[in-house]
């Protein structure tokens, strides 16, 4: 299932991408006699939204096709949900290839760091440079999204409590993090800094999720690929490892890391492209 949050009639809520477009969940309510949470975080908060995939997978393509659903040109996008209760970030979690993987060292423990929700903003939104900073890089990751509550849980056990995947952005104001290594949570935390969405993607829709092609885009132009398969830690791992930390609870998100940064200006529009999903597309404003 892929899920997405669209603006109708000025309220943010939550739609099903089917082959036909995207259908909203308050029409599937009134067509199928249902009462699913009509928005993301809701069906998170709920624990519905692994049991609408599992309905939703047991609903004859007859019955589905059927259903009105508005076109892609109609769609106005929100974040997938704008309070999450944590944004954690995984840092330099992606080898240079196969080779340097094979030589990673998983005693050593994953940088982290985290994200006020003040941060947030969604697909199409803009992304302000702060003027106390003169370079600031934009990151293209995969997020994992926490389906129901969880700690000290196992790397075996913890796919069970992922309720799918995003792409995000995480921005920084580079030159800060590099005049103290201290001052990395602060340089991540300004207003605008943490694109989210468009679309949530639920485990079964991904085949390999280690074939999955991770990109950060600047202006057309690739700066930097890799695929799931050459990180250092695994979605997984790191579910197990940061609940062994804290309690995750659903709708919490954790970044994977990036592939590779770009630098960012005023005028420049940034993607974030992973395989099988719908991009992630910034403009960049002087704040």
């Amino acid at each position: 299932m892929k899920l997405v949050t669209i603006v109708v009639r000025d309220r943010e809520q939550a739609g099903i991408r089917l082959d036909q477009g995207i259908v909203p969940v308050e029409t599937v309510n009134r067509l199928a006699d249902t009462g699913w949470a009509t928005d993301v975080y809701g069906l998170l908060e709920s624990g519905e939204l692994q049991a609408l995939s599992r309905w939703l997978a047991s609903c004859p393509l007859s019955e589905l096709a059927n259903w009105p659903a508005l076109a892609e040109e109609e769609v106005v996008y929100a974040p997938l949900y704008r309070q999450p209760r944590k944004i954690w970030g995984v840092g330099f979690n992606y080898a240079a290839d196969e080779a340097e993987l094979a030589k990673v060292d998983r005693e050593q423990e994953p940088v982290g760091f985290l994200k006020p929700d003040t941060s947030l903003v969604g697909n199409g939104d803009a992304v302000l440079l702060p003027p106390q900073s003169e370079r600031v890089i934009a990151e293209a990751e995969l997020a994992i999204i926490i389906g129901n509550k969880c700690r000290d849980v196992s790397e075996a056990e913890a796919a069970a409590h992922i309720a799918g995947y995003a792409a995000v952005f995480d921005m920084g104001a580079d030159d800060i993090h590099q005049r103290n290594p201290r001052y990395l949570t602060r340089s991540k935390s300004f207003d605008t800094f943490f694109s989210f969405g468009p679309e949530l993607v639920t485990p079964g829709e991904i085949d390999d999720l280690t074939q999955l092609g991770v990109a950060t885009i600047k202006n057309g132009e690739v700066v930097a690929s890799k695929r799931v398969g050459v990180m250092r830690y695994q979605p997984a791992w790191i579910v197990a490892f940061h609940s062994r930390v804290m309690t995750l609870l659903p709708g919490d998100i954790i970044m994977t890391g990036t592939p590779g940064p770009a630098v960012i200006r005023a005028g420049d529009r940034i993607e974030c492209r992973i395989d099988g999903f719908q991009p992630l597309v910034n403009t960049v404003e002087q704040g």
